[in-house]
């Protein structure tokens, strides 16, 4: 039998009607489970275990002021996506899995979940439509105001919105620094980057190479921390400013770690212009981003695109659109380097 283009049969092509209602049913109620998520982040539930000491559903429900058999019930879901654990009668002990939900665990994933499923970002998904029909970011309708002016207007957001970012990119940052051969690179740039926790990864694997994080006043406070516990502060210097200004002169490479698939192809032009203007002849642009493939496989980038267009209104692409953005504003693609994690590194060099 001839496998169709790209080598590999389509699931769905040769799924029976009672499969596929069964499938696009599960589709259809994926989102229960972020809602039993976003409820145990948001009332801190985590917090309430200590090591593997089991809890009563009773304690826990009277503590919140909840009714015990509704809450027994709750708990009991949460043992279903792996969050606790029974532990006899009422009682639940709280799993690996549940304890990376605790206030300041590593890779914040509590604001992640907070972000992503409360009410800075929901409300853009139900603009979807509006998004299909004029190309502008939901968020923007929902919200009055674009992401990012939202962000720097509502004091502590933008702190909240990095750790939102380390939680949702947890695993890229040192999978980048695994993938890509940092060793040739005396000074590296992370434009727009935030908390420094890419440039933190990429220093702490090369003690070689020296780091600028550059990135707006409001955004870097947090940074001295995160890049001591790396134990990278003495090779970072922290400059304030924005890239569709000016970015840092004279480095060996810039790194743009999920910062073009924020922004619309004229934005994204006079960000490329100026780091152009600003590396070194025989500089590297490294854009780190979740590279979609140009074939129908499933890759999560595809259900990120969306995401980008319901909220700063970016996009994720293919190498073939990379191409074409990077080509007119004075770049080729180098090589994409594939990473263990969902994003790739797509080196750039001036053409």
């Amino acid at each position: 039998m001839e496998r169709p283009p790209g080598g590999r049969e389509s699931m769905t092509e040769r799924m029976d009607e009672a499969a596929a209602a069964t499938r696009l049913m599960e589709m259809a109620i994926a989102h229960w489970a972020g809602e039993l998520l976003f409820q145990a982040a948001r009332m801190n539930l985590a917090d309430k275990f200590s090591g593997d000491e089991p809890r009563s559903a009773a304690d826990l429900a009277a503590e919140y002021g909840m009714r015990h058999r509704e809450f027994y019930r709750y708990l009991r879901s949460l043992t279903g996506l792996g969050l606790l654990a029974s532990a006899g009668g009422d009682s639940f002990r709280l799993t690996d899995l549940g304890a990376a939900l605790k206030e300041g665990a590593t890779g914040s994933t509590r604001s992640a979940v907070m972000a992503l499923l409360g009410d800075m970002v929901k409300p853009a998904w139900k603009e979807f439509e509006h998004g299909l029909l004029t190309g502008d970011p939901g968020f923007e309708k929902a919200h009055g105001m674009g992401l990012f002016a939202y962000l720097q207007n509502n004091p502590g957001m933008a702190q909240f919105f990095s750790e939102t970012m380390v939680g949702f990119h947890g695993r890229e940052p040192p999978a980048v620094a695994e993938a890509y051969d940092f060793s040739g690179i005396g000074s590296l740039v992370d434009v727009g980057g935030a908390s420094g926790n890419m440039l933190g990864h990429v220093l702490s694997r090369y003690p070689d190479v020296k780091g600028v994080l550059y990135d707006l006043p409001h955004v870097v406070p947090d940074a001295p921390q995160l890049l001591a516990a790396h134990g990278v502060a003495d090779r970072v210097t922290i400059e304030s400013g924005s890239f569709f200004e000016r970015v840092p002169a004279g480095h060996d490479a810039y790194l743009l770690s999920h910062i073009i698939h924020d922004w619309d192809d004229g934005e994204n032009a006079t960000i490329l212009r100026n780091v152009r203007e600003a590396m070194k002849p025989d500089g590297k642009l490294l854009i780190v981003e979740m590279v979609l493939p140009e074939s129908d496989e499933p890759h999560m980038g595809k259900m990120l695109d969306m995401m980008m267009l319901l909220v700063p209104g970016g996009e994720e692409r293919t190498p073939s659109e990379y191409a074409a953005l990077l080509e007119p504003n004075g770049f080729r693609v180098a090589r994409v380097v594939p990473t263990a994690s969902a994003v790739s590194v797509v080196e750039a060099v001036r053409a």
